[in-house]
């Protein structure tokens, strides 16, 4: 019993507790003993000797109880310029950069971030809730290679791109973004709606696994080029496509690509000197290809792809990617939106 009226007492709101309380004292002010009191209410020994204890020492006024918990804004356990520094490090850095145990910023990431660097300990919730009210959600990250060069990517969006775009200018030339990217008709990408508790199942193909390779490239004037390639891509086949590229404008042609071993080889380069006044070649950054806006088309039509019904020939996977460009080219607002990613708007 006196279990039972404890977890009442916990589920009462601050009215009810008051309006008990105020039982609790008539019944004592007619003489009845607290054990008397107990059983004829709903409050356990505890919370009747509380009531007639706080009337004893302020009267009707004292019984009123507290609001519970504690004022909005109140109790964090980081200051104004202690939470703005857990941001800006969260922002710059990544956790392995600061010497710890954790790939991405996890809430238990961000709670040993905030002990490590105050000696404050944090409940995982509570985090979670902070980085709510910072504007923080979970996000996806782009995959960023290990070698990559800070320094080598500051570079190039401070001074060669600058330049490179400056003197396209100069000489009246159309930068192309170059880069290459894998079909097979097994990748089945993108999420199902099903009801809870029932993952939806998507049925793999049966028989060969095909495979097919496309070289694209896009300007920021919405303009896109490709080859879809049933073969190995190699130095002839980049040499068709660029052959292709030249011909295709009566302006002089700057292609940007990835450091790919192909792009450059000697027969690339040596082509590539012939045609110096047609055409010439720039590379990005070594391991960073979250730079080259030609990555977005890549994954719009990888996409695509991986949400039909997977082909089941290489024709098939032929005929479905090829719709799939014609249909983009007709779109050049859309080619110019894959500009617009954070990582490659100083390309637009």
């Amino acid at each position: 019993m006196k279990t039972e009226t404890t977890n009442i007492k916990e589920k009462c709101s601050l009215d009810q507790l008051y309006a008990l309380r105020k039982q609790v004292v008539r019944m004592y002010d007619k003489g009845l003993g607290i054990m008397q009191i107990v059983e004829l209410s709903e409050l356990s020994w505890a919370g009747v000797n509380a009531a007639i204890t706080l009337y004893k020492a302020g009267g009707l006024k004292a019984l009123r109880p507290a609001k519970r918990g504690a004022k909005q804004g109140t109790r964090r356990s980081l200051d104004d310029a202690q939470a703005q520094a857990i941001q800006r490090l969260i922002c710059d850095k990544r956790p392995e950069q600061l010497k710890m145990d954790f790939a991405l910023w996890s809430c238990k990431a961000v709670m040993q971030l905030i002990e490590d660097q105050y000696g404050i300990k944090l409940h995982e919730r509570s985090v979670g809730k902070t980085l709510a009210r910072w504007g923080f959600t979970p996000q996806k990250p782009i995959k960023k290679a290990y070698e990559q060069q800070p320094e080598a990517v500051k570079h190039w969006l401070d001074e060669s791109y600058p330049a490179i775009a400056l003197q396209a200018k100069t000489e009246g030339a159309e930068i192309h973004w170059v880069d290459e990217t894998a079909l097979v008709n097994t990748d089945v990408r993108g999420r199902s709606f099903a009801p809870i508790g029932k993952t939806p199942v998507t049925l793999t193909v049966g028989g060969t696994r095909h495979k097919l390779s496309m070289i694209a490239a896009v300007t920021n004037q919405g303009k896109m080029r490709w080859m879809i390639i049933d073969e190995a891509f190699n130095s002839d086949k980049l040499i068709e496509f660029l052959e292709a590229l030249i011909k295709d404008t009566d302006r002089k042609v700057f292609v940007i690509m990835d450091n790919l071993r192909v792009h450059h080889s000697k027969p690339v380069k040596a082509w590539a000197a012939e045609r110096k006044d047609r055409i010439e070649l720039f590379y990005l950054p070594s391991y960073s290809p979250e730079l080259n806006p030609e990555e977005r088309l890549n994954a719009d039509l990888k996409q695509n792809i991986g949400q039909r019904v997977p082909a089941r020939t290489k024709v098939k996977l032929h005929k479905a990617a090829t719709e799939h460009m014609e249909d983009l080219a007709q779109k050049p607002e859309r080619i110019k939106s894959f500009f617009q990613d954070a990582h490659v708007k100083y390309a637009a």
